[in-house]
């Protein structure tokens, strides 16, 4: 409403008698509230950039040395060794100072200098701390010396509660690993998935590689690791994600589901209204820095990086590469429901609109019975199409005009909400309920998703709940001003453009073959059983699960995170290996005892969490390699070895959904309130993505992905072999242990 009134809170009319002014006193008392609610988050933001500034010291530790310093003063004993009577002796001479103010602010200013040193020493010394990652290869259950005393001083550190970004500076830098290592590594990945000829060829090629190309690709990624906070980061979102000119649909995006078993509220307005609010009250912590630092044994910060972009961000399309449009606050939202757009106001007097509030808003939006202007309906295609003609669209149709303004509204968004006309969800009994709701996550009409903000969703049962009839708690304001209603001049060659970017999308859509179900046989309690870590077990299932699925091993991408390091993001871990290849093999191999499955398996399980930790700890394969392939095309060198190893096919990509409500709430408590997780798309034409979410105790979830166009995949085959091969690995620690032959 106070965004409403601005245009109209001054106004004036030219008359023969002059000028004749007019105030809306409503309006500028709207935009009073607006601008203290600004200011407040202005000195919110400066009040926690200096205590984040400082950490693990506090204003109060200042304190505590100024009125050290001066008792000592008191005692007549000088704590700073004469320090504090070459500053007063630096003082100006005036009748305002005498000679004892002139030695309290001496005291002060060597105070607070001493103050500073030990902050920047703490720092340093919580930075040389966060380097060790000794603490990640110990044995389970096991802690050695050095590590004990590792963790109680990193308690001690930080035992004033962080901030969000209270550890960033003091965060490691991603170290480049040596090339030696890095081929070793690669060539040992590699060994499983190659027949002799071709290991000896990849051998040859790398040893060339290692000897020539690589020292000098070498020192030029070093020294950008010297003065660069993250010598990956950046390389890999220009170049992996910007510059990919392929639709972002399927290829790039990303889903996530609700709960499994609960709906809070079946009134959509409400649980909008509600599930909005929650996002908001998520979106203010994180601006203002109050979300402690994800964190690893409690301890091990994790860098925050990302978080700065979750809201107000847009991924603006160029012919070349994308950029990415952040915004440091964002007062709306755009919304999207049959075809039309709109925008919405979030804030009031510069308070945050309450659920009712929200409600109310959406539920006017439910009802508009107004159709779609022309060519507004399948506008949203263009971002999920190629990102050329999105690109040239947008230059020439979107520039000026009511265009420019609408899409303006959509891009400065906080985030984009769909209005969906189906319902989706769990349905007991109801066969590809799940298959379907999937993919309207992922795709939806190809339509009505739009695919360049980014955002993330949060749990609104346990913050706000709702009443017995399903709505919002409290009673909304009827006086908020309606949702605008976005306008739009499409011309019919733009609307041409619209209709092939649809096209498109429509056929990668309808390609995309999901198979999620629950596996809800056992889930960690009994895998922990086994000795072995859950993903690891996952991962080695999957692995038996392909092998049966297409009778051969391929390269497979398991998502890890760099994150320990500063600006870190993902790392490959390649779980396809010799170890795990054996192990495989045993399970169709009559002549293989249990005890002899249980070992390989072992080895299997323990070859996979090294790896795991090694990715984790920067001594992963793939970025190091990446980035030495950008310098080569910088410097114009052709490596054979490189451009080989960047063409390889991922035919099964993996991921894990971590499972952050554990956070919010007692799963033990609630059960019915598991989450379902997310997914993806398959990474390969003729391969297999899956994601799973390890879910309580006895739960998993796994979302598989595939293209019906290929011959040689078939997500509902290789779900029911996952679920096979889930079963028959725990079969093989069900039965007492028989002595290996």
């Amino acid at each position: 409403m106070a965004e409403a009134h601005q245009a109209v809170a001054f106004q004036f009319t030219v008359t023969p008698e002059g000028l004749d002014f007019h105030l809306s006193r409503e309006a500028v008392k709207q935009l009073y509230l607006a601008g203290i609610s600004s200011w407040k988050k202005r000195l919110v933001r400066a009040k926690n950039s200096f205590l984040t500034g400082v950490y693990p010291a506090s204003p109060s530790s200042w304190m505590v040395v100024v009125m050290a310093t001066a008792g000592s003063f008191y005692c007549q004993v000088d704590p700073s060794l004469g320090m504090i009577a070459r500053i007063r002796h630096c003082l100006p001479e005036s009748r305002l100072l005498s000679y004892e103010s002139r030695t309290m602010v001496s005291a002060v200013i060597f105070s607070t200098g001493a103050w500073l040193s030990a902050v920047l020493l703490f720092r340093q010394a919580l930075k040389l701390l966060l380097s060790y990652h000794g603490w990640m290869f110990e044995p389970h259950g096991k802690m050695s010396r050095s590590t004990r005393i590792w963790v109680a001083l990193m308690k001690v550190l930080s035992i004033r509660k962080p901030l969000l970004y209270s550890f960033q500076t003091s965060l490691p830098k991603l170290p480049v690993p040596s090339v030696e290592a890095t081929i070793t590594r690669y060539l040992e990945s590699v060994r499983p998935l190659m027949d002799n000829e071709k290991y000896s060829k990849m051998e040859a090629l790398a040893k060339e590689f290692k000897e020539k190309t690589a020292p000098r690709l070498q020192k030029y990624l070093i020294l950008k690791s010297w003065w660069t906070t993250n010598y990956v980061s950046d390389w890999w979102e220009q170049y992996i994600y910007l510059r990919g000119r392929s639709p972002l649909m399927v290829n790039s995006n990303y889903y996530a589901m609700d709960f499994l078993y609960v709906t809070p509220s079946h009134v959509q307005a409400a649980r909008a209204g509600n599930v909005v609010h929650a996002i908001l009250l998520y979106r203010r912590k994180l601006d203002r820095g109050e979300i402690p630092p994800m964190m690893a044994l409690g301890i091990v910060p994790m860098c925050s990086y990302q978080s700065e972009r979750m809201f107000n961000t847009t991924r603006i399309p160029g012919k070349e590469t994308d950029t990415l449009l952040h915004l440091v606050d964002s007062k709306h939202l755009a919304v999207y429901h049959k075809g039309r757009f709109y925008k919405v106001w979030l804030y009031y007097g510069g308070q945050l609109l309450q659920p009712c509030d929200l409600e109310l808003q959406f539920q006017r939006i439910l009802d508009d019975p107004s159709p779609p202007q022309p060519g507004e309906e399948r506008l949203a295609a263009l971002t999920a199409g190629e990102r050329v003609p999105w690109a040239e669209a947008r230059a020439r149709f979107f520039n000026h005009g009511k265009n420019k303004v609408s899409l303006d509204a959509i891009e400065r968004a906080a985030f984009f909400l769909t209005l969906d006309e189906e319902e989706h969800g769990y349905v007991p009994g109801r066969e590809g309920c799940m298959d379907a709701y999937a993919k309207s996550l992922l795709h939806g009409q190809c339509y009505d998703r739009n695919l360049s903000p980014q955002f993330t969703l949060a749990t609104d049962k346990f913050q706000l709940g709702y009443t017995e009839r399903g709505h919002c708690r409290g009673e909304p304001n009827t006086q908020l001003a309606p949702p605008q209603r976005l306008q739009w001049d499409i011309p019919q060659e733009c609307r041409d453009t619209v209709e092939s970017s649809y096209r498109l999308a429509k056929a990668l859509a309808d390609d995309v073959d999901f198979c999620c179900f629950q596996f809800s046989d056992f889930g960690k309690g009994l895998i922990k059983k086994c000795r072995t870590s859950p993903d690891a077990f996952i991962q080695i299932s999957l692995q038996l699960a392909h092998f049966r699925d297409k009778g051969c091993f391929c390269l497979t991408y398991e998502a890890s995170m760099t994150r320990l390091f500063r600006e870190g993001r993902t790392e490959t871990v390649r779980s396809c290996t010799a170890e795990s290849t054996a192990f495989v093999r045993s399970m169709g191999d009559t002549r293989k005892t249990r005890a002899e499955r249980q070992q390989l398996f072992k080895l299997a399980a323990e070859k996979h969490q090294h790896m795991y930790r090694l990715a984790m700890t920067g001594a992963g394969i793939d970025r190091h390699l990446f980035c030495l392939y950008v310098v080569s095309r910088y410097l114009g060198i052709q490596s054979p070895f490189l451009a080989q190893v960047l063409s390889e096919p991922w035919r099964l990509s993996t991921s894990q959904t971590p499972q952050q409500q554990l956070k919010m709430f007692d799963l033990n408590k609630y059960p019915d309130h598991v989450s379902t997780g997310g997914g993806f798309g398959p990474v390969a034409d003729d391969g297999y993505g899956v994601s799973y979410i390890i879910a309580g105790e006895n739960l998993i979830t796994f979302h598989v992905s595939s293209k019906f166009s290929s011959s040689e995949t078939d997500s509902k085959r290789f779900g029911r072999n996952i679920r096979q091969a889930m079963l028959d690995i725990a079969e093989l620690f069900d039965k007492p242990t028989e002595k290996a032959g």
